[in-house]
């Protein structure tokens, strides 16, 4: 008897659990919780842990799930994890209607990639029509052999996407635990959520604290526990999604004004600049023979000058002066390192 759409999104559910490396060997109970969430939120009817241990023997044992999934328990761990190591439900062979589906769904993807309310999932799209065009069969098993996709790392915190996604669409304030990477202890904060942002493969949540009079950045990954209250708030008029990171080069949104960023650069940084600009401000000016001019208007962030050390000895800061100072000085302490 095929699973109903409840059943399968708690398979999916379990699956996310089992593979999550940032908390390893979950127990029933978290199953049980982390299901409940998937499916409503902080409202709405409990799951039942008979139920989840019926999804977990079915995960085994159905073979009309086409898949039979190697979930055992570690009696040391007191939890759950999948025996055959890289094991996930999700690298599954589809079959002919699912297989329809997808590509389906792709090209409808594909056909709207250029619509400005898209733009900012352009590139994943590209991702996707990528591999229709390599593999319109959907067979990527002999694509693999010669071509490499890029994989994005699965990292810690996304299991805190669901309820802090759940605080912002139902406008909750969250209460979070907060432990930084340099500190001991995690911090509490009663929240207003209001967006969700993702940087170099790592979530956060931008928030307002009225602890702290102002919007603070949690890295997901460090986010140590999640609860919706009860408690209602009134978005701030101040906010805008589409304004709040418009300066920002990264993650970082620091109490200054945006500055006028001049670096130069060889023929061949200019050529990559150009294929794949770093700030929707960029702009670039050939100077003289084999000299350009990258031109941006940003805030002069802790994720700009990593940015920029990154590209090496081709690149020089022109202005502003601060900015100079900013990399000399990181400079020196990188070369105090080989001295």
């Amino acid at each position: 008897m095929p699973a109903n759409k409840y059943a399968l999104i708690r398979y999916r559910t379990i699956n996310r659990c089992l593979t999550n490396d940032g908390r390893p060997f979950p127990s029933k109970e978290d199953l049980r919780s982390s299901c409940e969430e998937a499916l409503y939120g902080s409202d709405g009817d409990r799951i039942s842990i008979s139920t989840i241990e019926k999804d977990l023997n079915a995960m085994r044992n159905d073979g009309g799930l086409g898949y039979y999934a190697p979930i055992v328990y570690h009696r040391d761990e007191r939890g759950y994890y999948y025996e055959e190591k890289g094991y996930s439900i999700e690298n599954l062979t589809l079959n002919d209607e699912e297989l329809d589906a997808i590509r389906f769904a792709a090209r409808t993807l594909v056909q709207y990639r250029n619509v400005p309310i898209f733009s900012q999932f352009d590139q994943a799209i590209g991702k996707i029509d990528d591999r229709l065009r390599l593999a319109p069969n959907m067979d990527t098993n002999a694509l693999e052999s010669i071509v490499q996709f890029e994989d994005a790392p699965a990292t810690r915190g996304s299991e805190n996407l669901p309820p802090l996604l759940a605080g912002i669409r139902k406008k909750r304030r969250l209460w979070i635990a907060h432990q930084k990477f340099q500190s001991k202890e995690a911090i509490d904060y009663l929240i207003e959520p209001y967006l969700l942002r993702e940087y170099r493969n790592r979530w956060y949540l931008i928030a307002w604290s009225d602890e702290k009079g102002q919007y603070r950045t949690f890295g997901l990954d460090r986010i140590a526990e999640v609860r919706i209250t009860d408690e209602s708030f009134v978005p701030r008029t101040d906010f805008d999604a589409d304004e709040f990171f418009i300066h920002s080069f990264g993650i970082s949104k620091i109490a200054d004004h945006p500055r006028d960023v001049r670096i130069r650069c060889n023929k061949l940084q200019y050529e990559y600049l150009l294929s794949q600009p770093v700030h929707s401000s960029q702009s670039l000016h050939p100077i003289k023979t084999d000299i350009y001019e990258l031109r941006l208007h940003v805030l002069l962030t802790f994720e700009l000058v990593q940015f920029l050390l990154g590209l090496g000895p081709v690149v020089e800061v022109v202005e502003p002066t601060e900015l100079r100072k900013m990399m000399h000085d990181s400079l020196k302490e990188s070369l105090k390192l080989y001295s």
